[in-house]
């Protein structure tokens, strides 16, 4: 990692997991997935009393409902939502909706609360413990930059029920905030950023909106040859959703209803046999906007089980690739103090191991 300011606590005796158990982490290697993780039944959650809350400045903005989301840990959105609604939820003693942000000095009235159902309550393992532990890239007072692994959620929703944010919430209890600033693909690998704080998440959001602050750059690779010549894939990207109920995003050409500019840049790193390695810098953060244009130059991400090329998959079984070849490796951005940082997060093991194994060509 390059960087002109790190102050990175990946050793600190503080990163551990709330309550862990003194049983020693299963040995991990370099090509598995971080899918340990244990299962509690939870007690019924409590609130019993009538809560003040005052907010302090690094709630600001915030939206009432997230706010009482993220300090009723246990709680269901649809209860949260039910006491928004009755008026049970005061701000400044005047009933407030959903929407409504809150402002540094606001009073919050939260009513008694009793969940009777008995929730699972699921723990990141010991092994993701470590592991996160050791993927720490930069740290500072307001920003914290993982090397997130493959096959690891960048959050809990449907069908997972544990995330990268959600584990690093147990895990760095001395954390009151942390929330994501962007994501990556579950396949995915590398840098993600993770605000500490809410100045930060706003104001990395903005970067990010504004396109030109943030640099991303993605390591790929590819079927078949990429030319040197084709540097930037400029077509738009369209959302779609199947008769399945399955997610999918295609390119599309000329005008179309619903479809969202896009632009990545591209250059060769490296052509091997069969395949090419190269860097992608997306210059829009569209979903899947890599792996899709990378498809449409014909030139799928060998691995990709949503838009490869399945003429690639003996080439796949060739170089016993097991994983979706996508890797975040770098993160350029200025910090909330306006110093300007480089983060590099290095290929794992797996994909080096895989790149052994192809023979290069000229």
């Amino acid at each position: 990692m390059k960087t002109t300011r790190s102050k990175t606590r990946a050793q600190s005796p503080k990163f551990r997991a709330k309550g862990s158990r003194s049983k020693p982490p299963r040995p991990q290697s370099a090509s598995t997935k971080p899918s340990g993780s244990e299962s509690a039944v939870a007690k019924p959650v409590v609130f019993p009393k009538v809560q003040i809350l005052e907010v302090d400045d690094d709630v600001a903005g915030q939206r009432i409902d997230n706010f009482l989301t993220s300090r009723l840990k246990g709680v269901p959105k649809s209860l949260i939502y039910k006491v928004l609604r009755k008026g049970e939820v005061r701000v400044n003693k005047g009933r407030i909706k959903p929407e409504y942000k809150l402002k540094a000095g606001d009073l919050v009235r939260v009513p008694p609360i009793r969940v009777a159902e008995k929730a699972e309550l699921v723990k990141p393992g010991q092994g993701l413990v470590q592991l996160l532990s050791k993927s720490i890239l930069y740290e500072d007072d307001d920003l914290l930059v993982i090397n997130k692994p493959a096959g690891l959620a960048v959050h809990g929703g449907s069908g997972v029920n544990l995330g990268l944010i959600e584990s690093l919430r147990q895990i760095r209890d001395q954390d009151r905030f942390l929330e994501l600033i962007h994501r990556l693909d579950k396949a995915t690998s590398g840098c993600v950023m993770v605000a500490k704080s809410r100045r930060c998440l706003r104001y990395m959001q903005q970067l990010l909106r504004e396109r030109n602050h943030i640099n991303k750059v993605y390591n790929a690779l590819v079927f078949g040859r990429w030319p040197k010549r084709r540097q930037h894939i400029q077509v738009a990207l369209l959302k779609n959703k199947l008769p399945s109920g399955e997610r999918i995003v295609r390119a599309v050409e000329g005008e179309t209803e619903g479809a969202k500019p896009c632009l990545t840049e591209y250059r060769v790193l490296k052509h091997y046999k069969n395949c090419s390695l190269v860097e992608a810098k997306p210059i829009t953060g569209r979903t899947h906007q890599i792996r899709v244009h990378s498809q449409y130059a014909g030139h799928a991400i060998l691995g990709d089980e949503k838009y490869g090329d399945s003429v690639a998959d003996s080439l796949i079984r060739e170089i016993g690739l097991r994983r979706l070849f996508l890797h975040a490796a770098k993160l350029e951005f200025t910090t909330v103090d306006k110093v300007r940082v480089t983060v590099e997060a290095p290929l794992s093991a797996e994909l080096l191991a895989v790149l052994n194994t192809l023979s290069s060509e000229a």
